[in-house]
């Protein structure tokens, strides 16, 4: 099994571009949401667990981010991307199984399996919806996925895109979705955790535009979800999508402009 090797890869953010990206605005409002993970103890994260080996996976990882960075590095390498391509089941267990069969599957399954695998380590995670801002008008391409993980001794969320194989960091800092977008319209300097060959340069371009929706699940459980309500961080004055790529309605979602409400202090049922 590969080895994982953290290394820091310097990228200069863009600053070429014909658009500069701006900075979103959010107001940072008292609202609260009820978010619900399973326990790393739960029958079906056990399976995972032991099914595909992840405590041996991580076993030379120091710590949370390291492992973030293993596992996500370990998934980019299970398959080669394929955008049209969806599983049977849409649970990590089921794509990791049809993955050995050697099926290949979308952006949204790497999300899938990290955050599956990373719950099962006992480090709280979740799928979160990237939407470009034109995504009820645009035909196609408006959405992309990827994994954000609790961090504990950082007290933070971190982002991880299994589909690219980066793990964002500024400032030595890991970054999630939204501060993911804050660094590229300021033009910091971006690294990624990991060892990668994709381009880090040519992601950011490519990232950007899908850094202007983000929306996540509440009820992040997997065997015993009971609800199915999603809440979206919108920017202060843009517009609540209610349409996904023109036909695709936009249901269950709750809309906020509060980070501080998108990104709570995860608690286990």
């Amino acid at each position: 099994m590969k080895k994982v090797c953290i290394v820091l890869i310097l990228v200069s953010v863009l600053t070429g571009c014909a658009r500069p990206m701006k900075a979103l605005s959010f107001t940072d409002e008292s609202d609260i949401y009820t978010f619900t993970w399973d326990a790393p103890d739960d029958a079906y994260l056990i399976q995972l667990r032991t099914e595909f080996e992840l405590e041996t996976l991580t076993a030379d990882c120091e710590n949370d981010l390291q492992r973030v960075a293993a596992i996500t590095d370990w998934v980019h390498n299970l398959w080669e991307h394929d955008g049209s391509n969806e599983p049977e089941q849409p649970d990590p267990l089921s794509i990791l199984r049809e993955v050995r069969r050697g099926e290949r599957v979308r952006c949204v399954e790497y999300a899938i399996v990290i955050s599956g695998c990373l719950n099962a380590l006992g480090i709280p995670s979740r799928t979160v919806g990237l939407k470009m801002k034109d995504v009820e008008t645009r035909k196609s391409g408006a959405g992309h996925v990827v994994a954000e993980a609790y961090i504990a001794d950082l007290d933070k969320w971190i982002m991880a895109d299994g589909q690219w194989n980066i793990v964002p960091i500024a400032g030595g800092a890991p970054l999630n979705c939204v501060e993911l977008q804050k660094a590229i319209a300021d033009q910091r300097e971006i690294t990624t955790l990991g060892d990668t060959s994709e381009s880090p340069a040519d992601y950011l371009e490519w990232i950007g535009p899908y850094l202007y929706y983000f929306d996540v699940k509440l009820d992040n459980r997997i065997a015993e979800r009971d609800y199915y309500e999603s809440l979206m961080l919108v920017p202060d004055g843009a517009k609540e999508p209610h349409v996904f790529q023109q036909k695709r309605p936009i249901e269950d979602m709750l809309y906020t402009h509060s980070p501080s409400a998108f990104y709570p202090n995860p608690e286990v049922r």
